[in-house]
């Protein structure tokens, strides 16, 4: 058994490990609890998105290979931006699929075409704007720019993001994601970027809270009265 000024020690470690980590902890407790208790496709905005749109046919197609791609083609797709189909070539450039013209970019007004493709009917568009440049907290981070941001009057602060160069539907962004990706910031604890679950932080925090639960059992162990009694008896047999 260990001596009285070893278990304080003890004691006092388990303390201060507590209340140090214990904010964090509190955060991996909320983040958990709502990740569990939370739908993924609405968070994923679902039920904002006509789920059954199905992009139209298009007919009298050129062929990609009569397009004046000096690298040849690599990787397409077809997009329909505003009723007239474009192909998307390796990756960087959009040609007219009828008449094999080059489009730079697409409009406001293409942008919203796109969006209301796939955006459930009866939204009302409060703005639309043009954004070329997001920080690492960014609700669009790590998509592609620039991207017209196209705003609806909801209660959910609802937000559609078309990219600019592809004319492609990216993704939805609502309040509920929101406070899902801030949790998920404290859940991975990467304070930079959001989405690095490797942190240096989180390895230390899961070190420091594995050594906090075994100092618990190891205080148990020794200021438990039937350890002490069970010892006792041990040592007089």
């Amino acid at each position: 058994m260990v001596n009285r000024h070893t278990a304080l020690k003890i004691r006092k470690t388990h303390r201060y490990l507590g209340l140090f980590l214990g904010i964090q902890f509190l955060f991996w407790t909320i983040s958990g609890l709502y990740f569990s208790w939370t739908n993924i496709d609405d968070i994923h905005g679902d039920h904002f998105k006509n789920l059954n749109y199905q992009p139209q046919a298009f007919s009298n197609l050129i062929s990609p290979s009569s397009l004046n791609v000096s690298e040849g083609v690599n990787t397409i797709e077809l997009r329909d931006v505003d009723n007239v189909p474009y192909y998307w070539v390796n990756k960087k450039q959009l040609y007219n699929a009828i008449d094999g013209s080059p489009k730079n970019s697409i409009t406001q007004n293409e942008a919203l075409y796109i969006a209301k493709n796939y955006m459930k009917e009866g939204l009302e568009v409060e703005s639309v704007e043009q954004i070329t440049e997001v920080g690492k907290h960014h609700e669009y981070r790590e998509k592609l720019l620039p991207a017209y941001v196209v705003s609806y009057k909801t209660d959910e602060a609802l937000k559609a993001y078309v990219s600019v160069n592809d004319g492609k539907f990216q993704t939805v962004r609502h309040r509920s994601w929101r406070w899902f990706d801030f949790l998920w910031m404290t859940h991975t604890m990467d304070y930079e970027g959001r989405d690095n679950f490797n942190t240096t932080v989180l390895r230390a925090f899961s070190l420091l809270g594995l050594i906090t639960v075994l100092s618990g059992f190891l205080l148990w162990y020794t200021s438990s009265p039937s350890i002490r009694k069970l010892l006792k008896r041990r040592k007089n047999k």
